[in-house]
């Protein structure tokens, strides 16, 4: 079966080596957000032959054709990634005692979103909200 990278880089005429396909594979079923360093450990895993230079151009290619998006969490330099799904909009809570990434959705945060846009003139077109957090202390 296919992942969603995978079809989507088949959509846009991109050859898919095997390795490649591994790439899109682990990154399309992760749900952690992982940096280069734990994608090639999972590839590992599946081909212990894969080069981390492979990883590394494969997430250049899928950033390039906007089959994934980079972000960087503030967390030491290390990349991290995931793949865009026009279907599934979230904002990022970013725990910074941990450096786990919380997936969110909030309709009214939405809802404030345009409206400041608005008020200001403009028309909202795309964002993207990192909320860096610590657990409060009980």
């Amino acid at each position: 079966m296919q992942s969603l990278i995978e079809k989507k880089c088949l959509e846009q005429g991109l050859k898919m080596t095997e390795n490649r396909k591994i790439v899109a594979n682990i990154l399309s079923n992760s749900t952690d957000h992982p940096d280069v360093e734990e994608v090639y450990k999972r590839c590992l895993k599946q081909n212990p032959n894969i080069g981390i230079a492979t990883v590394y151009r494969s997430l250049k290619i899928f950033e390039e054709y906007n089959i994934i998006t980079k972000h960087d969490f503030h967390n030491e330099g290390r990349a991290r990634y995931e793949p865009i799904n026009d279907d599934n909009h979230h904002d990022h809570l970013i725990d910074i005692t941990t450096d786990e990434v919380h997936e969110f959705f909030n309709e009214e945060l939405e809802k404030l979103k345009e409206k400041v846009a608005k008020e200001m003139g403009f028309e909202l077109v795309d964002h993207r909200l990192d909320l860096y957090c610590r657990p409060i202390k009980k």
